[in-house]
C-alpha cells in the first residue's frame, strides 16, 4: 500500500482512502482488511457480501492463497453474493455463481450451506427477492460488504436512476452494462438483459463497506460517488449515506480525480 487518506464527502461524512501501486496491490489489501475483520468477529460466524467483476478477481486469488496458507478458515464464514443473472442457470458458464465457483468456492473449504445466492431460474423473482432479504435479516445482517463500481457508477446491478430507498429486485439493465457484460459470453447475443440484485438500502445496511475500483475508466464514478451530492443518477453516490465505516480501495488511476489533502 502506498497511499492513504481521507476524503470528506459532500454528505459530511469521513472516507477512508487506501490507494495501492497496482490492481495486485489492491487485491492484496482488500484481502487484508476481510481478514482483519474476521479475525475480530470474536468467535461468532462472520457473514461478508460479494460481487463480481474483474475487479475482484486478484482479492479472490489473495482469499485462495490465505485458505492454503491457514491464515483464515472460511467453514465460519457466509457469503451473500449481490446480483444473479435472470434465466441463467447456475451451472451456465456466465452466471456469477459459476463466476464465484472458478475464481473462489471451489478452492476454499467453505460450506455449500454457507453460501447464499439469487435464485436466476426463480419463477416468481418477488418471491425469491423478498426470501433473500429475510435472509440476511434473520442471520444477523452483512459484517462486511464487497463492492466494485461500474463506469456508470452502479453498484451490485443497481443502474443509473435506481432510488437509494431500493431493496433486492429484479432489474433491467442498461445498454451500456448489457454491451460491456457481451464481451464474457461466446455469443454476445447471449447476454442477459435481465438480473436480480440486492436494493442500494439493502447494502446500505451492512455494517462494514468496502468498494474497490481499478483503472481509469472508474475514475470519474469514483468522483462523483464521493464529491457530488447523493442523486439516482450515480448509484454508488448514495454510499455517502452509509452509516458504518466507508473504505475505498483503489489503483492511482481509480484515484486520480479524487482530492488529495494537503501534506
Amino acid at each position: 500500500m502506498s497511499e492513504h487518506f481521507s476524503v470528506t464527502a459532500t454528505t459530511g461524512r469521513t472516507v477512508r482512502i487506501l490507494v495501492a501501486e497496482s490492481p495486485a496491490r489492491l487485491g492484496w489489501a482488500a484481502a487484508e482488511l476481510l481478514l482483519q475483520e474476521w479475525k475480530a468477529r470474536e468467535g461468532r460466524a462472520f457473514r461478508v457480501g460479494l460481487p463480481t467483476g474483474n475487479t475482484p478477481r486478484l482479492f479472490y486469488s489473495v482469499l485462495i492463497g490465505m485458505g492454503l496458507e491457514r491464515e483464515i478458515d472460511f467453514h465460519d464464514i457466509s457469503t451473500w453474493n449481490l446480483d444473479e443473472y435472470l434465466d441463467l442457470p447456475a451451472w451456465h458458464p456466465g452466471s456469477y455463481r459459476t463466476y464465484m465457483e472458478k475464481h473462489l468456492f471451489g478452492f476454499v473449504n467453505l460450506p455449500r450451506e454457507n453460501i447464499h445466492f439469487l435464485n436466476g431460474t426463480t419463477r416468481d423473482w418477488k418471491v425469491t427477492c423478498n426470501r433473500y432479504e429475510r435472509l440476511i435479516r434473520e442471520s444477523g445482517g452483512i459484517d462486511l460488504q464487497v463492492l466494485g463500481i461500474g463506469v456508470n457508477g452502479h453498484i451490485a446491478f443497481n443502474e443509473p436512476g435506481t432510488p437509494g430507498e431500493s431493496r433486492t429486485r429484479l432489474v433491467r439493465l442498461s445498454e451500456r452494462t448489457v454491451q460491456e457484460n457481451a464481451r464474457l459470453f461466446p455469443d454476445p447475443k447471449e447476454a442477459p438483459e435481465f438480473a436480480l440484485t440486492m436494493g442500494i438500502q439493502t447494502i446500505l445496511e451492512a455494517k462494514k463497506i468496502v468498494l474497490l475500483a481499478s483503472g481509469g475508466g472508474k475514475a470519474n464514478a469514483v468522483y462523483e460517488s464521493l464529491c457530488e451530492p447523493p442523486d439516482p443518477r450515480v448509484p454508488a453516490s448514495f454510499l455517502q449515506n452509509h452509516p458504518g465505516e466507508l473504505i475505498y480501495i483503489l489503483d492511482r488511476a481509480a484515484a486520480a480525480e479524487l482530492p488529495v489533502p494537503d501534506e
